[in-house]
């Protein structure tokens, strides 16, 4: 963990004692289930992820605080199938309950955890938070840039005056989650992108989980009707093999064949070193294959240049109906959640 005594002091000013996601475990000690985790805290004890501490028989937890919060592109996140070309107000903390030496955004979700990781809080109101998305017209807030179930409590205090507002809801989240935090936030989410990581046990205890968890919170988000899209970083040599890709393809396929897929090109930012520094094209477009294989039908190969890889097609009669050019939506033909052509239904959240 950090020992910046600032950093440190900056952190335990910006919380608060829980009322949900903990429970008395005796002897002292309190248990948080925000995450899969379920950290067991002794007086003083920090969780997993750093940022979740047990002091005076209550457990604290992030709150008033931003790392980071700008007006981002839907696509972004990414969600191509929630308000396509639409712009979501988007907030971060600091901290991960993982430590994927592969993350993209190790600076502010590594924070306490990692020296280098030099991020710090800004204090802000939630309710600012939400005049900010009203000023800007934008029709959603999302929770994202760190993970997100390490804080819900703080994005449920947004969340619930955003949905006052008529603005929408988000998170970009791990999927690491406990059944507890599920319950609390599922009345108050409308999208999220989960990433999947990659479909062995042994590769999510390399970057400290598990991943059964994953699955669950996948299938039941959907089962529960939040809009839920995945995303996995295809890693050289960690979860690249055409048996990997073709697994997490066909549990997402399970789940349900509208649920969109990311498939995303790895590129050496972190600690990771354990082979090419980035993803060879040509696995993105097997992953892509793997994903149609599986009947998935909408895969995205997330960071490749050109409209191909972005644009949503209707499964129907391939027409293509949201032309993408990076996070620019250039064109959107869906009328009515339906291909104009055709008629299919275009799984989504387009109004």
């Amino acid at each position: 963990m950090a020992t910046n005594p600032t950093f440190q002091s900056q952190l335990r000013a910006l919380t608060r004692a829980a009322s949900d996601l903990c429970q008395p475990d005796g002897d002292g000690a309190v248990r948080c289930v925000a995450c899969a985790h379920r950290c067991r805290l002794m007086e003083g004890a920090q969780g997993i992820c750093g940022m979740r501490f047990a002091e005076n028989g209550a457990l604290r937890v992030p709150f008033g605080y931003v790392s980071s919060l700008a007006c981002d592109p839907i696509e972004k996140k990414p969600l191509y199938h929630f308000l396509p070309g639409s712009e979501v107000v988007s907030f971060g903390m600091l901290g991960c309950n993982l430590r994927c030496g592969f993350c993209q955004n190790w600076t502010i979700s590594q924070a306490g955890r990692d020296e280098t990781a030099v991020a710090f809080p800004q204090r802000i109101e939630a309710a600012e938070i939400v005049r900010q998305a009203r000023r800007l017209a934008a029709p959603a807030i999302a929770s994202t840039y760190n993970e997100p179930l390490i804080s819900t409590e703080w994005s449920l205090d947004i969340f619930r005056r955003a949905r006052a507002e008529g603005i929408r809801t988000c998170y970009v989240s791990n999927g690491f989650a406990s059944p507890e935090a599920l319950d609390l936030l599922e009345p108050w989410l409308d999208a999220i992108n989960i990433d999947l990581k990659c479909f062995t046990d042994v590769g999510y205890r390399k970057l400290g989980g598990r991943l059964q968890p994953v699955l669950d919170t996948i299938r039941r988000l959907v089962e529960r009707g939040i809009w839920v899209e995945a995303t996995t970083l295809v890693v050289p040599g960690f979860n690249d093999s055409p048996e990997e890709l073709a697994d997490c393809a066909e549990f997402l396929a399970s789940v349900s064949p509208d649920l969109p897929w990311h498939v995303s090109a790895f590129h050496a930012d972190y600690q990771w070193h354990e082979g090419p520094s980035r993803t060879p094209v040509a696995t993105i477009e097997r992953a892509v294959q793997a994903g149609y294989g599986a009947g998935l039908r909408y895969v995205y190969a997330g960071n490749l240049a050109g409209d191909a890889h972005g644009s949503t097609r209707c499964p129907g009669c391939g027409a293509a109906l949201v032309t993408r050019r990076g996070f620019q939506v250039r064109a959107n033909e869906v009328v009515n959640g339906g291909c104009p052509l055709c008629g299919v239904a275009i799984a989504g959240v387009w109004q």
